[in-house]
C-alpha cells in the first residue's frame, strides 16, 4: 500500500490535545484527541500537569509514525499562549507549567509600571492591557522575584510551543508568535524586546529569536521528518486567513472568547483602545495584529441557561432555531420601548415565550460584539467580516451581525481546524511541491435581510 505523505500538527488547548495530519491538498485526513486531568503548582492552584502532557506528546507522536497508511513529512506545533516553562542546562522542567490564570502579586506589577514610565505608558508601549499572570512575561519576573534559588537554574525560558518542539528538535529558541501575544515583553513601539527585559537578568534566560516558518530535518523513530519550532494558536489560526484573502478584512474568531483580528491596521493603539481591552498580536511575519476581545461565549451560556431554566427547556433548545424576520422586529421594538441594560435585567415573564427571550438575548450579545469589532475599524477601510469558530454556525447570530454592519459584508467561514491548518501551512516549502490550493476556506455570506 502506498503511504499517503501528510504534514502532522500538534494541537494543544488547554482542554484537548489533538495530533491533526493534513495531506498536500490540506485537507484533514486523521485526527485523535486526548484530554488530560490538572495538577496543582506549590500554591495548590490548578495548572497543567506538565511531565503527562511532555509523554503524552511523544507518545502522539510515536504511535503515529507507526502507522503504515501515512508518510509523515513535516511536523509542527501550536499551543495556547501566555506560559513558560523553565528548564535547566540538561533540559529538564524545574517548575510546574504555571497557569495564567492565577492572581498575580499587585505590588510586583505595580513596581515594574512605576520604574518604567507608569502603567499607561508601559500598556502604551507593550501594546497589551494589564492582565497580570496573562501577561507571561510578568510570571518570569514573578519566578526571579519569588524563588530566586531556582531561577538562578534556568538555563531557558521557553513559551510552550517551543517548548514542546524542543521535545524533538532539541532546539532552544523563541518565536515571534510567542512573544507577541501579550507578553508585555515586546515594545510595540520599536519593535524589540521592552527596555524593562533588557535591565533584568530575564533577558540572559529568553532563547535567541528563531523564524516562525524554520524547520530542521530530524530522526524520530527511523524516519527524516521536517519538524517546525511551533506558534501560538491565535496567531496560527489566522494565517490560513492572510494565505486566502489578500483585500483587508476581520476575522472575528469565536469560542469562549470573541477575538476580533485585524491584520492590515498598523496604527498603534491608543489608551482608550487599551482601556477597553484591545492588544495588540504578533503575525508569523512579525506584523502587528489589532485585536479587540469580548467574553461571548460564557455571557451566551448564562443567558440560554437563565432562558432554558425559566421556561423548563433543554438547554440546547436554540439549536434547532433559524432566523426570523417577525422575531428579530418584535423584539427589536421590545427593547426600544425599554431601559434594559443588560439581559440579566430582562422580565422573562412578560416575554412569555423562549424564542422572544433568545432573540432579545442576542440583540445584547450582537451589541456588545459589534462595539468591540468596530474598535478596529477606525483606520482603514474594511470591506469583508468573517466569522469563525462555534458562533459561526448559528444563524441567529450570523444573520444579526449582518444586520448590524452596514458597510462590510459579513461571511462565516468554515476552516476545518485552522489553528493546526496555519501551523501546517508554514512548513508548506519543505515537504510541499504542490500550490497552496486557493479554496481552502469554504465561506457562506449573511446578506442584510432587513432596509434601514
Amino acid at each position: 500500500m502506498e503511504r499517503i505523505p501528510v504534514v502532522a500538527v500538534l494541537d494543544i488547548g488547554k482542554t484537548n490535545k489533538k495530533i491533526l495530519l493534513f495531506d498536500t491538498q490540506y485537507r484533514v485526513v486523521y485526527e485523535h484527541t486526548e484530554r488530560m486531568e490538572e495538577s496543582v503548582d506549590e500554591d495548590g492552584f490548578p495548572c497543567e500537569d506538565l511531565d503527562a502532557l511532555t509523554s503524552s506528546v511523544k507518545n502522539m507522536v510515536s504511535a503515529l509514525i507507526e502507522r503504515q497508511e501515512f508518510q509523515i513529512e513535516a511536523l509542527n506545533f501550536t499551543t495556547y499562549g501566555a506560559s513558560f516553562v523553565y528548564i535547566n542546562k540538561n533540559g529538564e522542567p524545574l517548575t510546574p507549567l504555571y497557569n495564567y490564570l492565577k492572581p498575580y502579586p499587585s505590588e510586583l506589577q505595580n513596581q515594574l509600571y512605576a520604574d518604567h514610565g507608569g502603567q499607561d505608558v508601559f500598556v502604551r508601549e507593550t501594546s497589551s492591557p494589564a492582565l497580570g499572570s496573562l501577561n507571561s512575561g510578568l510570571q518570569v519576573l514573578r519566578l526571579q522575584a519569588e524563588q530566586p534559588n531556582v531561577f538562578n537554574q534556568v538555563a531557558y525560558a521557553l513559551h510552550l510551543p517551543q517548548y514542546i518542539s524542543g521535545l524533538f528538535t532539541g532546539l532552544k529558541v523563541t518565536d515571534i508568535t510567542s512573544v507577541g501575544c501579550h507578553t508585555q515583553l515586546w515594545d510595540f513601539t520599536r519593535g524589540s524586546y521592552h527596555r524593562w527585559v533588557a535591565s533584568t537578568a530575564i533577558s540572559h534566560v529568553l532563547a535567541p529569536m528563531q523564524a516562525s516558518d524554520h524547520a530542521v530535518q530530524v530522526n524520530i523513530h527511523g524516519q527524516e521528518i521536517w519538524t517546525g519550532i511551533g506558534l501560538h494558536d491565535s496567531s496560527s489560526a489566522l494565517i490560513p486567513y492572510l494565505v486566502s484573502f489578500t483585500e483587508p478584512f476581520i476575522l472575528i474568531s469565536t469560542g469562549t472568547w470573541s477575538i476580533s483580528l485585524n491584520p492590515f491596521d498598523q496604527v498603534p493603539l491608543t489608551d482608550e483602545e487599551l482601556a477597553q481591552d484591545c492588544l495588540c498580536y504578533l503575525q508569523y511575519t512579525g506584523k502587528p495584529v489589532k485585536a479587540a476581545r469580548y467574553f461571548l461565549g460564557p455571557a451566551h451560556e448564562a443567558g440560554v441557561n437563565r432562558i432554558a431554566a425559566h421556561f423548563a427547556l433543554p438547554v440546547d433548545f436554540y439549536m434547532a432555531m433559524n432566523f426570523d424576520e417577525g422575531l428579530y422586529q418584535q423584539s427589536l421594538s421590545m427593547l426600544q420601548k425599554t431601559s434594559y441594560a443588560d439581559f440579566d435585567s430582562v422580565d422573562l415573564m412578560e416575554l412569555g415565550s423562549p424564542d422572544l427571550s433568545y432573540y432579545i438575548l442576542m440583540h445584547f450579545l450582537i451589541r456588545f460584539q459589534s462595539a468591540s469589532t468596530r474598535l478596529l475599524l477606525r483606520h482603514g477601510t474594511v470591506e469583508k467580516i468573517l466569522v469563525d469558530g462555534g458562533f459561526s454556525r448559528n444563524p441567529i447570530f450570523m444573520q444579526m451581525l449582518a444586520e448590524s454592519f452596514a458597510e462590510q459584508d459579513v461571511y462565516a467561514s468554515e476552516v476545518p481546524q485552522a489553528t493546526a491548518m496555519g501551523a501546517a501551512l508554514v512548513l508548506h516549502k519543505y515537504w510541499n511541491e504542490k500550490e497552496i490550493p486557493p479554496a481552502i476556506i469554504d465561506i457562506k455570506a449573511y446578506p442584510r435581510q432587513i432596509a434601514g
